[in-house]
């Protein structure tokens, strides 16, 4: 049995729910156990870095020294948090000042952070750990016939935190086929999505989305998985005003 600190995130909990389900779903039949971070918060999300660098960082080292305590690996399936759990992590190891400034706010809630974690992504920890042959071996029903385009998105592999190609990744390509499904091309499989921006220049992200789609369609795809829950939302609940407006007929299911 592999034991991991489980970060689920604020989307498994809310918009995503299907992401947590099917996170805690794997874990007995591959021999692991996600263990929910007690009294974790919200990782500051991607955005918050750009408003107040010191405020964010200590917000997602929070997380970080309630992570330590466990002497775990923390794990997250969503991209965004990975991404910036990752990020604060690796800034307050590498700037002393900042590990103080930090650790200083900490103090408030008897907190410290020393840098020992290790954040992952759920994707690596499957990919790496509990490893692609033995998933194979616990396949119940395989997906033999099904045309799958694995998308990335932006942050699941960038900036290159060493687990994956950030051009041209292939961890996700690999479990849809340990699976028995096909792995489509998909060039645009770590393109961004739109993100965020779907809510203050919805024309612009719908304008990413159709050519997410479109890519998909073209190489044959019957669905897109991603791990990413913005992604999720932008390309399954954007697809409608995809086709109002580029005058197409998407109807592609999307799934973790």
């Amino acid at each position: 049995m592999k034991y991991y600190a489980y970060f689920p995130g604020c989307s498994a909990e809310a918009t995503a729910v299907g992401l947590g389900i099917s996170c805690q779903a794997i874990t007995e039949p591959l021999d692991m156990e996600l263990i929910e971070l007690e009294g974790w918060t919200c990782c500051g999300s991607t955005p918050y870095g750009s408003l107040d660098e010191l405020e964010s960082v200590a917000v997602a080292a929070r997380n970080l020294a309630l992570a330590e305590k466990t002497g775990l690996d923390l794990v997250t399936p969503c991209s965004s948090c990975f991404l910036t759990l990752t990020k604060a992590n690796l800034h307050v190891k590498e700037n002393r000042q900042l590990m103080e400034q930090v650790n200083e706010a900490l103090a408030v809630v008897n907190l410290e952070y020393h840098g020992n974690v290790r954040v992952r992504h759920l994707i690596e920890v499957l990919v790496n750990d509990i490893t692609l042959e033995v998933i194979a071996t616990k396949v119940k029903r395989p997906l033999s016939g099904l045309k799958v385009a694995p998308y990335y998105g932006c942050q699941l592999v960038r900036p290159d935190y060493g687990f994956d190609n950030p051009e041209f990744p292939q961890s996700l390509d690999r479990l849809v086929e340990s699976l028995g499904a096909e792995a489509v091309p998909y060039p645009l499989k770590s393109h961004c999505c739109g993100g965020a921006l779907v809510i203050s220049e919805e024309n612009l992200a719908l304008d990413l989305i159709h050519k997410l789609l479109a890519n998909a369609v073209e190489n044959g795809a019957q669905c897109i998985i991603t791990p990413c829950p913005l992604c999720h939302t932008n390309l399954d609940a954007y697809q409608s005003r995809v086709n109002s407006k580029f005058k197409t007929n998407y109807n592609l299911p999307i799934l973790f």
